[in-house]
């Protein structure tokens, strides 16, 4: 059995773009089960190698695989010919969900029904979820199959998918560097062909910053469009679940899954032209007055290649200075980590905790509720601020990292940079770690703070090809509202 047209062989369906997966599997020209069986073959395959996989449910997968073609079948004999759905997503009567039969991972701090949610630690006790969460549903009503939970750093605290319970998830175009954080095993197993695309979360970059490590577009909608997915507290609404696609058009694909609505869906309008836009460009970050930072010369080679792209596109790209509250870094570093202070962690197993986490946790319950409230109230007033002075602009240009992407063990110190010191074996420097972070990705958390929608690129490669070398991105913010207009901008530049 072959998908049919240009499809390709089922040797090679991991090479098929999300959106023509999706025609074969709606089409009948590829089985669920048949796609499931070759990605979790790819997975058994790639991910020792790159630990993108904590949990792998392969019988389970194959399972719902089964039950989705024999609804295929049901809808096949029910209606002959019509078991399909437009491909706009939109139904009418009775019809295949959207995703049907597309395979997927969820991150290891979401809940999957029957399946362990460790979050990355090993100081929590590791039992299955009683109920899949909210992005878990919302995914599985639109169709697609589990495959299993992917690597994520403890709590999701980091830029680095590295924890004490599993090997750490490393970057399939290097596999000595880091595929990012916290969506970073979702990141890689997407960019190594182990998943056609993957949902991620991002509560301070961590869709972005792990699709800019791995050459991928990762969209970050805006406050309150898409459940966050994960099962830990945000007092200041920082999280939004977003997709990891290889291409514009996949991440579409993923959003009327999202986000569906009665107007026309993203993947239908993905392909239409942006008028010309006036676009700001700023290095400008608040984490420069507590982390002085230089960005690499790769990342200026990227914002510069973005530039190109943009005003070859036919916008107007001018530099827009961005004035920060110094305030900031406090602030928002009191927000992140407050939750980490109220998890249900007994005594006798917090020495079980990272470094960071653990120093992180300690100073947050050191912390008074005055204090949280203060922070929570500031980060209100930044967000009126500076969605304010990025109102100026139809977008804000930045670029995605400021560092190309790091070692494994590079954050920690584990290794001396290759990761492979125990676990139990990191040093304690957690305000060093924290500090290699911000300057490593300093353009992501504002975004977060202020609600807005934001989308990485890989526009630029280290050596000078597109998949060869690092990859390296530009980020592209916008106002609210403003996800399929990202989209659009990335389709419009060949992504």
């Amino acid at each position: 059995m072959t998908c049919g047209g240009n499809h390709g062989s089922l040797a090679d369906i991991h090479e098929l773009s999300a959106v023509q997966l999706r025609v074969a599997l709606q089409a009948g020209a590829l089985s669920a089960r048949e796609a499931t069986a070759h990605y979790l073959a790819r997975i058994e395959s790639k991910n020792p190698l790159l630990g993108s996989f904590v949990t792998v449910t392969g019988d389970k997968a194959m399972a719902e695989a089964g039950a989705a073609d024999e609804r295929y079948a049901r809808l096949q004999k029910a209606h002959p010919g019509k078991a399909t759905r437009k491909q706009t997503g939109k139904q009418t009567g009775e019809a295949l969900p959207l995703l049907h039969g597309m395979p997927l991972g969820f991150k290891d701090l979401t809940d999957v029904e029957g399946v362990v949610t460790t979050h990355g630690s090993a100081a929590l006790d590791h039992k299955p979820a009683l109920t899949d969460g909210a992005l878990v549903t919302l995914l599985k009503s639109a169709g697609v199959i589990s495959l299993g939970k992917t690597q994520v750093p403890e709590f999701g605290l980091t830029a680095y998918s590295e924890n004490r319970i599993a090997p750490p998830s490393r970057n399939p175009h290097a596999p000595s560097r880091s595929s990012g954080g916290s969506s970073g095993g979702s990141a890689a197993a997407v960019a190594a062909g182990m998943l056609p695309f993957a949902p991620g979360t991002d509560g301070g970059g961590s869709v972005r910053i792990p699709a800019a490590a791995c050459g991928l577009v990762g969209l970050k909608p805006g406050r309150g469009l898409v459940p966050a997915g994960e099962s830990s507290g945000d007092p200041a609404r920082l999280v939004a679940a977003g997709p990891l696609a290889r291409t514009a058009q996949d991440a579409a694909l993923m959003m009327d899954a999202l986000a569906p609505g009665p107007a026309s869906s993203f993947l239908e309008a993905v392909g239409q032209v942006p008028g010309p836009l006036r676009i700001g460009l700023t290095l400008d970050s608040p984490w420069s007055t507590a982390f002085p930072f230089t960005p690499e010369q790769e990342a200026l080679d990227a914002l510069h290649a973005g530039m190109e792209l943009l005003e070859h596109a036919g916008h107007i790209v001018l530099e827009a200075p961005i004035g920060y509250d110094n305030r900031y870094p406090d602030a928002f570093t009191t927000a992140w980590t407050a939750a980490v202070g109220t998890a249900r962690i007994t005594p006798r197993r917090e020495a079980l905790l990272a470094p960071l986490t653990k120093t992180f946790r300690r100073r947050a319950q050191q912390r008074s509720t005055a204090k949280l409230n203060e922070s929570l109230a500031f980060l209100r007033q930044f967000q009126r601020d500076t969605v304010t002075q990025y109102g100026q602009w139809d977008l804000m240009l930045m670029p995605a990292l400021a560092q190309t992407p790091r070692p494994v063990g590079w954050f920690t110190g584990a290794g001396h940079g290759d990761g492979n010191w125990p676990a139990a074996e990191w040093p304690g420097d957690a305000d060093g770690d924290y500090r290699k972070q911000c300057e490593f990705a300093p353009w992501s958390s504002m975004v977060n703070v202020c609600g807005l929608p934001a989308l990485t690129i890989p526009v630029h490669w280290t050596g000078g090809q597109p998949g060869a070398g690092l990859p390296m991105g530009i980020q592209l913010v916008g106002p609210m509202g403003s996800e399929l207009l990202l989209l659009q901008v990335a389709a419009q530049l060949g992504f």
